[in-house]
């Protein structure tokens, strides 16, 4: 590199990171700029979520196992990665999910679309709402929409538009395998604010919903035709693909694995000294840490403590593996999910090897389980054969699954869903604002701080490399 070369450093490997470095090089390569990138990573692995393991011929994830194709960001880098041929769908015969309902599994109503029904006859004849309980969602129709845009939680938001008995039954369950939250803690405005405009908009949420579903997919046409066809994509040897593919075209950057960030001290630019004592020299920064981390870092600006409001909680995923000539069961749809009131240790159960059908080798089946949310992390204090022992008896319960599996993979994903509190929006642009005027050419972007799926973080890394381009 040339002595006029900027020196970019990069805090976190995860997929915003990565996602970030790409960019970085990418737009400094075609404004002909000379950046030397390090990317800076605690843990002994690259990929943050995203981890696939390969054996027996299962792909089995152990974070997340897909992301929105209608998110265009995660499908544009894939393909300037050339990834498309790479692209899976879900199966399309399996389109059915069940709900768990006073101890029994019934089919989801078709038309609903994140828990807000937009078809009237499958509502009313679904078992998992009382009619008390729907006369009470009909009220959306003719309820007046709350004026002003202050944030208010997703709970409080729902239960005041459909009632206690949809928010719990079924928008609870199906919005707790993205967040795992509480909906009562939960910024509306920084989850779901298209919910809020549907309000302002058509002053009823199942009308402004059923609108929107009739629209043609929002996938633009330049993207792989694939996309128009699945809600969710991944890749046929699992999301580790890009994180792979990444780290190949990546390999003019300097990776510093082992080692977490101790302290990013501004002087003549920025030095970011490492927990081993090592300097790196850096003109420009971007971090990609959780919230929680990136507080300590930039403790020295005031509103970096909002930062600390965003709780995280630790979740668990169990993959359990089946000889189909063991098993009398058959498995169609997608999976079900547990309310919190029906008080199982699973929050949610997807039959992997139905939705996905690169997943498991012919005569196989593969589930995964999930255990913990927020307000339930004593998982933590259990043994990885607890754990088991424990999404087992609840199969066993729910299903009638017996049989024993051929292999199990225990996942934890301790501190990895960001939940983000009500006034989550405002309290990240002054954060952003300060550290702008406290640490200039200091960018963040991630899971923590403006969209928890994989397409918001890659989003987000690109976002920051292009601010971070600019700004050199």
């Amino acid at each position: 590199m040339k002595k006029s070369s900027k020196k970019v450093v990069i805090l976190g490997g995860g997929i915003s990171g990565l996602s970030a470095a790409f960019y970085v090089k990418k737009l400094a390569e075609e404004k002909q700029m000379e950046v030397e990138i390090t990317l800076v990573e605690k843990s002994d692995r690259l990929g943050g979520k995203l981890h696939t393991i390969r054996q027996h011929d299962f792909m089995i994830e152990k974070g997340p196992d897909a992301f929105l194709a209608r998110k265009t960001a995660m499908l544009e880098l894939t393909m300037e990665l050339g990834m498309e041929a790479e692209l899976v769908p879900t199966n399309p015969k399996a389109k059915s999910a069940c709900i768990l309902h006073k101890g029994k599994l019934h089919t989801m109503p078709m038309g609903f679309i994140l828990g807000i029904p937009t078809k009237l006859t499958p509502f009313i004849r679904t078992g998992l709402i009382s009619p008390l309980g729907k006369a009470r969602a009909a009220l959306d129709l003719i309820l007046p929409a709350k004026q002003g845009d202050m944030d208010e939680s997703l709970g409080d938001f729902i239960k005041r538009r459909l009632g206690k008995e949809v928010l719990d039954q079924i928008t609870e369950p199906l919005l707790s395998g993205i967040y795992a939250g509480d909906t009562y803690s939960l910024s509306l405005m920084s989850t779901f604010p298209q919910f809020k405009q549907m309000e302002q908009k058509h002053g009823s949420l199942i009308v402004g919903m059923a609108k929107g579903a009739g629209r043609k997919s929002g996938v633009p046409n330049q993207l792989p035709e694939i996309a128009k066809k699945s809600m969710f994509l991944s890749y046929r040897q699992g999301l580790s693909t890009i994180v792979e593919r990444l780290k190949e075209r990546l390999h003019t950057v300097q990776f510093v694995m082992g080692q977490g960030v101790a302290e990013v001290r501004k002087e003549d630019g920025y030095q970011v000294i490492l927990d081993h004592g090592q300097v790196i020299d850096a003109d420009a920064v971007i971090c990609a840490v959780p919230a929680f981390e990136a507080a300590k870092l930039f403790s020295g600006v005031a509103s970096a403590s909002l930062l600390n409001k965003i709780s995280y909680v630790s979740v668990a995923n169990i993959a359990l593996a089946y000889k189909n000539t063991e098993l009398n069961l058959s498995f169609e749809g997608t999976g079900f999910l547990v309310p919190r009131k029906e008080g199982k240790r699973i929050t949610a159960c997807t039959w992997s090897s139905t939705k996905w059908s690169h997943t498991a080798p012919a005569g196989y089946t593969l589930l995964r389980t999930y255990i913990g949310h927020a307000g339930a992390q004593e998982w933590m204090q259990m043994t990885d054969a607890e754990l088991v022992d424990a999404a087992r008896k609840d199969l066993k319960d729910l299903m009638g699954l017996k049989a024993e599996p051929e292999f199990v993979e225990v996942s934890r994903c301790n501190e990895s869903m960001p939940q983000y509190p009500i006034g989550h929006k405002e309290h990240m642009a002054k954060v952003r604002h300060d550290l702008s005027e406290h640490f200039p050419n200091v960018f963040l972007c991630g899971a923590g701080y403006g969209g928890v799926g994989i397409p918001d973080c890659v989003a987000q890394g690109k976002d920051a490399a292009e601010q971070l381009i600019s700004a050199l």
